[in-house]
This record gives structure tokens, sequence and C-alpha cells, in this order.
């Protein structure tokens, strides 16, 4: 186990969330499963408690702790894209998986935990400052799912 983990809390589908994220993103995968070893509120003996997985290169642990916590947007999984084809690939695969479709980039799984699928265009965009920021910026606002075309337009100005 890594020395420093995300827990991500789910209601009871941490395994079944694991290996969507494990055939979605690359560099991920699904590790251990840990079954509770006797009832706990959420669950009974047996049930899976804690999945270890991978995301993109991130270590992470599923905890089946019951509907008492919800997921929201103060935590997301951010994914740099290169173009709009993997933008669509990743968007798509998470909102076709019964997601939804958020602002700016951002979009929710069928499991709640937020994803800002983010094409580096814009993020180099920000770093770039200035003029340039703000055009892409304004460009992105109304944006649902981000448009690499549009981003490279207001970059240019």
């Amino acid at each position: 186990m890594a020395k420093n983990t995300i827990c991500v809390w789910y209601d009871k589908d941490a395994e079944a969330a694991a290996r969507f994220y494990a055939k979605t993103f690359p560099n991920s995968s699904v590790g251990a499963i840990h079954h509770a070893p006797s009832d706990y509120p959420s669950g009974k003996k047996g049930d899976v408690l804690t999945v270890e997985f991978t995301v993109a290169g991130v270590a992470c642990i599923g905890l089946n702790g019951g509907p008492v916590f919800k997921p929201n947007e103060a935590f997301s999984f951010q994914i740099a894209t290169d173009d709009q084809a993997e933008t669509d690939r990743y968007w798509n695969a998470i909102v076709g998986n019964g997601g939804q479709e958020s602002a700016c980039g951002w979009c929710k799984d069928k499991w709640g935990i937020s994803w800002q699928i983010t094409p580096r265009v814009l993020t180099e965009a920000m770093a770039a400052g200035g003029a340039e920021a703000k055009r892409a910026f304004d460009a992105m606002m109304p944006m649902k799912k981000i448009d690499v075309a549009k981003i490279e337009a207001a970059r240019r100005g």
C-alpha cells in the first residue's frame, strides 16, 4: 500500500467504480479487495469493505461506508487530456455510464464522484496569464465539456 492514498467513500459500489475507472483510464488498475470481517453499520460480514485501486497513476482506496456521507465537488479527480478526442473519450465514458454533465469541464460519474476533464490547452492558457488567460477563461465559462478548438481560438484572440 502506498504511503499516501486517497480514500474515496462510496455507498456500496466501490468495486464496480474501481473496475470502471481501471477500464476507462490508462495507468489504472484494481488491486486488493477486502471483505468485512463482521457486520458493520452499512453491511454484513463478507461484504466488500474496501477496494485498493489506481486511477491514472494515483493510489486510491474505495470504502463502502454506506449512505451517511455523500460525495460532492469539494473532491474531484482531474484528468489532463491532450486533444479533443481524448477529452471526448473520457467525458463520454463517465457521462455515458450513468453520470451527469456539469459546467466548465466538470462531470460526475454514476457514483457521484466529480471529475474534471481538462484539456492541457486550457491549463496552458491559464498559466500564460494576462489577456490570453482571460480570453480562454471567458470561452470556457459557458461550456460543459471543454471544446478544444474554441479554447485554442480564444488563446489566439
